[in-house]
């Protein structure tokens, strides 16, 4: 079950409606998380019905219409709409996903979109990402090494090499997982997350980083990596279809087989 963190000393509220224009026959339902910081009042749900004759495929389709044609207030993120840049991540009836590559008839009845949860709210379905991205930061998302590069050539990988980081440098650190991870929404001051620690195991695993055991000893600490209780929340939601929790797994293994 996901929880929102909701503006201090706020109560969620109904909003407003606003009907699809007259004649519209195939109607769909979308309830949206309204909160505006300036406006000094408590976080609202809005309604919008759509005619869905007039509207594209995909969730992110819904929302630009009804920020182009019906409320031009509505503040969301969004760039590539190909599920590559994970800016529109977002908890859609209940699970976090990315609304540009989420087809509306994926769902029936009403839709209800919601920022990702157990992140501070800037505006509507705006999350502040600063702490993820600190964290991210934090683990030195680089090639690190301590050889001269080979003259005139890249530092190059076997095909079995390369291999290794399939399933790995697709994350679009969209966020998705670890907000829906209880672990992280419990700890997420010191839990790196399992966006965080699949980006890490991404480059203990490359072939060409040479500073492995440095990495590994950054991590082996109780809180950064250990927070992880196998809940499997995070693969189960990547829209990507990635398993963070098998990184996560096998991160604690390289700690294990470390050589002292």
């Amino acid at each position: 079950m996901v929880e929102f963190t909701l503006p201090k000393n706020s109560v969620l509220k109904k909003g407003k409606t606003f009907k699809a224009p007259a004649g519209a026959k195939k109607l769909r339902r979308f309830e949206v998380y309204r909160w505006d910081p300036d406006a000094g009042e408590n976080p609202r749900i809005d309604a919008y019905e759509l005619d869905m004759d007039q509207c594209g495929p995909m969730v992110l389709d819904a929302i630009l219409k009804i920020k182009n044609e019906i409320d031009s207030t509505l503040t969301f993120r969004r760039s590539c709409r190909e599920g590559v840049c994970g800016s529109c991540a977002m908890n859609i009836n209940g699970k976090n996903t990315l609304a540009c590559i989420k087809a509306i008839d994926d769902y029936k009845g009403t839709i209800k979109i919601f920022p990702l949860p157990h992140m501070s709210v800037v505006k509507d379905l705006v999350p502040d990402m600063t702490h993820f991205f600190e964290q991210y930061a934090s683990i030195k998302p680089w090639l690190e090494t301590q050889t001269p590069p080979p003259e005139g050539v890249e530092r190059l990988q076997s095909k079995e090499e390369r291999a290794k980081l399939d399933g790995l440098y697709e994350c679009v650190l969209c966020a998705c997982c670890s907000t829906s991870c209880p672990s992280y929404w419990w700890n997420s001051d010191r839990y790196l997350g399992p966006a965080v620690l699949l980006q890490a195991y991404r480059w203990l695993v490359d072939s060409r980083d040479e500073n492995t055991n440095e990495r590994l000893e950054e991590l082996d600490e109780s809180f950064k990596l250990y927070r992880c209780h196998t809940i499997m929340n995070c693969t189960d939601t990547c829209p990507k279809g990635l398993n963070p929790a098998k990184a996560i797994a096998e991160t604690k293994k390289m700690i294990i087989q470390k050589p002292s």
